[in-house]
């Protein structure tokens, strides 16, 4: 069934009447009969209960509506109404505003939810407390069953309202469904300010989209839709999009004014500000008001999130390949715990200690590369860095260090690209990156790793963190050499480090992070070729 509502005259009928002699508020005015103008309706395949779930996570989640808003925090949540309404009992500044909750001629009241409205940016505009209000029809064997979901906003004036919000007193979604035949309708109606605002294109594009997307994933939910993706396991939303929006507000507008790469500022800037943001409510957890042990960024790329954590306050460094023209203003010193300094961002190439170095070793430089040895407790970070991505959980294991990795291109450990076998988990997608996401789990796994997964909420398909910082046995019981062999090997990735270290230096911006074998290889117009593993 395609989206395409049907539009109501400006003078249909309202679809529910409010009771002026009965209010469930505080407030002392005289009531007053508003009148809610119904603006779209469309028949739907869903019952209640479908109904009500698909209510209960928009309500949760307002981001889905509206990509100006990061989330909503509950401030209050009753159900029968048995709660004083009009107080949320965590917000003290909502007590400004007692929202006079209306009563609804056919309609008992089962829940009221205060939510606070947060969005993206706090400088430009404020939060919004909103009064959301369920109710059911009343129970006396009507043939159809109905449910009423109204928004209402806390504002008096339309000057009052931010610009995500629809500038409406009040909205309502009734669902109507008949049992007997299974078959429903949705429809959508404002409380306007004034009735001439029934004409506003904005309002009317507003409506529609508000309905279709209720329609899309009641009807998904039908359909059997189930959601792969799922954010925030390992750390609460309100926590890391807090800190992000403090990063933001301290260093986006002066990294973008200094720029000094030729890639599209925003985009790098604000992905590393979101990592940096979950990285450092991570060690939050980890290590409390304790020592932080220092982390290493293999495959730093820019630096940009080394920059950001050393600003924070986290001691750490990164090594690239090749540097960047950033690394002027990004590069500090830092002090380890052991109280040696040095660069923060610095030229390596990382050779692992299981690497085979046989083949031609002309122009090998053992000053410029990295064996992926690091003092215990150092916290790792492997951020798209393609090559090194699946030795990530090997050194972490062998340094008894805790990591994060974020892939990004499929790399075996040669360093070569490759197609993963589809995930073993039939509930994951057997795309590329899924496969590789979940071939890098693998390996983490059988080095010992209680394996936890973040989908991070960065401007980026590639949005997988691997996150290992329990263990679930000793390295000691861990083959190295075996497992290496098992994932497929190294063969070529030393000829591979050897090559990269006689290209002279370029002059111009590494896109990737070039600290793996494999840079250089790569021809424009022609793909390169894949191997498919299978592991064991």
């Amino acid at each position: 069934m395609a989206f395409r509502p049907e539009e109501l005259a400006l003078d249909a009928p309202p679809v529910i009447f409010e009771d002026a002699g009965h209010s469930s508020g505080n407030t002392h005015t005289t009531p007053t009969k508003a009148t809610w103008r119904p603006l779209y309706r469309h028949e739907c395949a869903f019952g209640p209960p479908v109904f009500d779930s698909v209510m209960d996570n928009l309500i949760r989640n307002p981001n889905i509506n509206s990509t100006w808003l990061f989330r909503a925090d509950i401030l209050h949540d009753a159900q029968d109404g048995a709660a004083n309404p009009a107080t949320p009992v965590d917000e003290a500044d909502s007590l400004a505003f007692v929202a006079d909750i209306p009563s609804f001629v056919g309609f008992e009241l089962q829940r009221h939810v205060i939510r606070k409205l947060i969005p993206r940016n706090t400088l430009r505009d404020k939060p919004l407390d909103q009064t959301c209000l369920i109710y059911k029809s009343n129970p006396g064997g009507e043939a159809v069953e109905r449910t009423l979901v109204i928004y209402l906003p806390h504002v008096s004036t339309p000057s009052d309202m931010p610009f995500y919000h629809p500038v409406v007193k009040g909205i309502a979604f009734v669902h109507e469904w008949t049992p007997a035949e299974s078959c429903g309708s949705i429809s959508l109606s404002y409380l306007f300010f004034d009735e001439q605002d029934r004409t506003v294109d904005k309002l009317i594009r507003t409506a529609f989209q508000l309905l279709m997307v209720i329609h899309k994933h009641g009807k998904g939910r039908v359909q059997g839709y189930q959601k792969r993706v799922h954010h925030d396991v390992l750390l609460p939303q309100a926590r890391v999009q807090d800190t992000y929006t403090k990063l933001k507000q301290k260093h986006a507008r002066s990294l973008i004014k200094g720029w000094a790469e030729q890639t599209d500022p925003e985009k790098h800037i604000f992905e590393d500000i979101c990592i940096a943001a979950f990285m450092i409510e991570l060690w939050r957890d980890m290590y409390g008001e304790g020592p932080f042990p220092g982390f290493v960024d293999v495959g730093c790329g820019n630096g940009l999130l080394v920059h950001i954590l050393n600003q924070e306050g986290f001691s750490g460094w990164g090594f690239d390949a090749r540097s960047r023209a950033s690394w002027a203003s990004y590069s500090t010193r830092v002090r380890s715990l052991s109280g040696e300094e040095q660069d923060s961002l610095r030229e390596l190439v990382l050779l692992p200690t299981y690497v085979s170095r046989g083949g031609s070793g002309d122009g090998f430089d053992e000053q410029k590369a990295h064996d992926g040895v690091f003092p215990k407790g150092t916290f790792i970070i492997s951020n798209h860095a393609d090559e090194l991505t699946p030795w990530t959980p090997i050194l972490a294991a062998v340094s008894d260090c805790p990591f994060i990795s974020i892939p990004c291109c499929s790399h075996d450990l040669s360093g070569k690209l490759f197609r993963a076998s589809p995930p073993k988990d039939k509930t994951k997608a057997d795309s590329t990156y899924s496969s590789f996401v979940g071939w890098v789990s693998e390996i983490a796994a059988e080095c010992g790793w209680e394996v936890e997964q973040e989908m991070l909420r960065i401007p980026s398909t590639r949005n997988a963190a691997i996150v290992g910082r329990k263990r679930t046995g000793d390295i000691s019981s861990v083959d190295i050499p075996a497992l290496v062999h098992k994932y497929g090997g190294t063969a070529g990735y030393f000829d591979a480090v050897v090559r990269l270290m006689k290209q002279p230096p370029s002059t111009h911006e590494h896109e990737a992070n070039d600290t793996g074998p494999s840079v250089g290889k790569k021809s424009k117009g022609k793909k390169p070729k894949q191997k498919q593993h299978k592991a064991g």
